[in-house]
């Protein structure tokens, strides 16, 4: 199957089976740590240096999240001649996203911002929980925001990624998303980045950040 052709490809064991454990193991004790200092008042709920769970203006209300860890800002560099050589493009990285999903959990239907034209999503632990993406382009339908629904029927293509597992794909034009997840806990990343050649992308870099790293408060 072609990336070039479908948009999307498939990369098994995209990192090793140990890595990945080791960044699931690393995830979750940053959310205890982010958890315990906002228990004792150490830190803001509102400070996202540890993460932040979701509101409801978010993607996944009351959800662990973390944008430009660093351990995952690394991998994503790591990553990123991979994601060049199944795509056939030279790629700037842009930033990462982690989640630690939890049961009851959706990420419903949608397409991406610009930050996110070449997209990786990677299994790094939990249980299954697969992602579906549309069979084909779907132009002219934006980004999602919340409210918005008007996307098409079509039936997605069923996913399912072992941790190490990582899905290549466009996610300014596929349609993709998660059905409720029936689990206890799913934890994933997604490593974003943007064509070189593509107009914007060069401001783009980094997210608008002067290096990665850094939390979303540092975009110009």
């Amino acid at each position: 199957m072609s990336f070039k052709k479908n948009k999307y490809k498939v990369i098994r064991q995209g990192i090793s089976r140990d890595l990945a454990i080791f960044l699931a193991n690393y995830f979750r004790m940053k959310k205890q740590v982010m958890d315990t200092c906002v228990k004792t008042r150490y830190i803001s709920p509102f400070e996202d240096l540890l993460g932040e769970y979701e509101k409801n203006t978010q993607q996944v209300p009351d959800t662990y999240a973390s944008y430009g860890d660093i351990a995952m800002e690394t991998l994503m560099l790591k990553v990123k001649p991979k994601m060049e050589k199944v795509t056939g493009l030279k790629l700037y990285p842009v930033y990462s996203y982690g989640r630690i999903y939890k049961k009851g959990d959706e990420l419903t239907r949608h397409k991406d911002r610009f930050s996110c034209e070449i997209s990786v999503t990677m299994n790094l632990g939990g249980d299954d929980w697969p992602i579906y993406v549309s069979p084909k382009e779907n132009v002219g339908l934006p980004f999602s925001k919340p409210g918005i629904t008007n996307y098409s029927k079509a039936k997605g293509v069923k996913i399912d990624l072992k941790p190490g597992d990582m899905l290549i794909y466009k996610g300014c034009v596929l349609e993709h998303w998660r059905e409720k997840f029936k689990g206890d806990e799913y934890i994933q990343v997604f490593l974003h980045c943007n064509n070189v050649k593509t107009k914007g992308a060069k401001k783009n870099i980094f997210d608008g950040r002067p290096h990665l790293g850094l939390p979303s408060w540092f975009k110009q």
